[in-house]
């Protein structure tokens, strides 16, 4: 069993006498900053990262700790807090991608000019259409228990692309923009030295040219590309050789409407291997290997749903049950813009947001759309899944569509959805507001210490800070929920080891710790896909609540619980997972499980 860093000499001491740990004084984590690394040293002013290394009985290892602990003199903490992490990181973050090394790769288009983040010495970029010359940084790593970045350099232009962790998680990113716009990139997590990896790009090339694309992974591991403007069609990478690469999809030509309100679709894979597609205000299910779409659904009321349009949509948590290979499915989309709004905004009228969402259960014999209104409407939403089970929606405008100088009226506020709640009045509570907009091109993305990490927007062609209503933001910001208050600090887990392997359908134990000795009582172990996010779509997110087969109290402080993975590739596809214990609706810092 691996040590791990207690809060308080005391409770090391009694861990000590209760088990047999083998002590270590090695970390996997680099407190220090590089000559390449940027830190902001005031910028966590009421929260104490501790941060450890775990290492279980198999073959991979993951960061743990107790999870951010807040100052006990902060203000009422019951409708979350912001933390402002840096005032700039010099790029602006349309894109964000979390990878299992806790840290997180953030990145730009490269077609407006310079950012304000220079590249290590000696490099640049060369015959850029913006500029002949360019030494300036696109992209960073933004380190999670350190508050640090550095730069990073990616070669063609990324502007609205798409991505997805594959199965060894490495980050694989398509398309983009002109000289990226078939491209295929790559990040990989750097193993020993951080300041070694970087952005590669391979020769071969997608099939055709995509902008505006979503990607998913598959149980096959493999990665699938959907759409884009103009492209009618998906394909596969590691592309499948007993074809030619491409597979035509009519639909997404049928929900193109004037405004096109189709870009960026929102996919799902489903517990029976098939994609669910939503596009506009259609959606299918595609078996994408016989290249049929095999059930259409009832369309959403209401208004547009994806870009320019842009609303946003969750698969809700999917409960796992005495190792059902079929579990309940559920989708929920949110916000948009009627049809006529992207229009609307060249003759200077921005229309409200909607204020919509649509329920479905897709795996019901006859599925409805089932209709709520939120507290406020909101385009260019982002919507997250929680820890605890619940949604969060924030960011976005409440008037206007996407794109370029289109929105006004910031929705500042993020608002909680709780999908479990039976009295529909109660679903939706409003939390505490952001200062700063995040309007066009911003974009937000769970942390595995449970809070939300939150950057970008630039609703302008180029970097714009000065004699505009809403200047370019290049801060980051972290949204604390209200799970994380201090006065729920006694009842957050901290998680010691967890022990597999982790194999499909097979048990694991999680053994954790309170901060005092309690029952343990309303547990639940979540297990959490990192998402790619951009363009108010969190790429690859689901949530899973794992089945519970026992708890086992080892001593006054610690509890063993063991669970059952998943049952299939289909309902987790093989990659990286956070694992969150949650006690009594407080998470615990996430554990990263291999799912393979």
């Amino acid at each position: 069993m691996a040590l791990i860093k207690i809060l308080s000499f005391a409770f090391f001491f009694v861990l000590l006498l209760l088990f047999p740990l083998s002590y270590s004084s090695s970390s996997s984590h680099k407190h220090g900053t590089s000559k390449k690394s940027h830190r902001q040293h005031s910028s966590l002013p009421n929260i104490i990262q501790k941060q450890s290394s775990l290492s279980t009985s198999f073959d991979f290892k993951f960061s743990g700790s107790a999870g951010p602990l807040l100052n006990q003199e902060t203000s009422d903490h019951r409708s979350g807090k912001w933390i402002l992490l840096q005032k700039s990181i010099g790029v602006s973050a349309m894109h964000m991608q979390l990878l299992h090394n806790n840290k997180v790769v953030i990145f730009d288009r490269t077609d407006f000019g310079s950012s304000n983040l220079s590249l290590p010495q000696g490099k640049c970029r060369y015959n850029d259409e913006a500029l002949k010359v360019d030494c300036t940084a696109h992209s960073i790593l933004y380190n999670v228990a350190t508050n640090t970045y550095r730069p990073l350099m990616v070669q063609t232009d990324v502007w609205c692309s798409s991505g997805a962790v594959n199965s060894n998680g490495t980050l694989i990113q398509t398309g983009g923009y002109h000289d990226g716009e078939r491209k295929i990139r790559l990040f990989s997590p750097c193993s020993e030295d951080e300041e070694i990896c970087d952005w590669t790009e391979l020769s071969q090339n997608l099939t055709v040219k995509r902008w505006y694309s979503t990607d998913h992974i598959l149980p096959d591991g493999r990665i699938i590309i959907v759409g884009g403007r103009s492209a009618f069609s998906y394909e596969f990478f590691p592309r499948n050789t007993n074809n030619n690469g491409i597979f035509y999809l009519p639909f997404l030509k049928e929900t193109t409407d004037p405004e096109e309100n189709n870009l960026y679709p929102f996919l799902y894979v489903l517990p029976d291997g098939n994609l669910y597609i939503f596009a506009n205000q259609r959606s299918i299910v595609l078996d994408y290997v016989k290249n049929i779409i095999i059930r259409e659904f009832p369309r959403i009321p209401g208004e547009k749903r994806n870009y320019p349009s842009t609303g946003s949509s969750v698969m809700l948590p999917m409960k796992l049950v005495g190792g059902d290979k079929s579990p309940m499915v559920e989708v929920m989309v949110c916000g948009g813009a009627s049809s006529g709004a992207f229009s609307q905004v060249g003759q200077g009228v921005f229309m409200p947001a909607s204020r919509t969402c649509g329920r479905i259960k897709i795996t019901d014999p006859e599925p409805v759309w089932v209709m709520e209104d939120m507290p406020m409407g909101r385009v260019m939403p982002d919507i997250l899944l929680l820890p605890i089970g619940d949604v969060i929606i924030l960011n976005g405008a409440s008037k206007g569509t996407a794109g370029w100088e289109n929105a006004i009226d910031p929705v500042l506020n993020p608002v909680l959805y709780k999908p479990n709640e039976p009295d529909p009045s109660k679903r939706f509570s409003v939390l505490k507001p952001t200062s700063i907009p995040r309007m066009y091109h911003s974009a937000a993305t769970l942390l595995p210490d449970g809070r939300i990490l939150v950057g970008g927007s630039n609703p302008h062609a180029r970097y714009n800070f000065t004699g505009v209503k809403y200047p370019t933001e290049l801060s980051l910001e972290a949204f604390i929920p209200p799970y994380l208050s201090p006065q729920h600090s006694h009842l957050r887990p901290s998680i010691l080891t967890v022990k597999g392997p982790i194999s499909y359908g097979q048990e694991f134990s999680i053994t954790f710790t309170l901060g005092f000795s309690q029952p343990t009582k309303e547990l639940m172990v979540t297990m959490i896909a990192p998402s790619f996010t951009t363009h108010s779509f969190a790429m690859n997110q689901r949530l899973l609540i794992l089945d519970i087969v026992k708890v086992q109290q080892l001593s006054g402080f610690a509890q063993k619980i063991t669970v059952c993975a998943p049952p299939s590739r289909n309902i987790a596809p093989p990659s990286y997972y956070m694992v969150f214990v949650v006690h009594k609706g407080v998470p615990g810092h996430s554990a990263w499980v291999k799912m393979k």
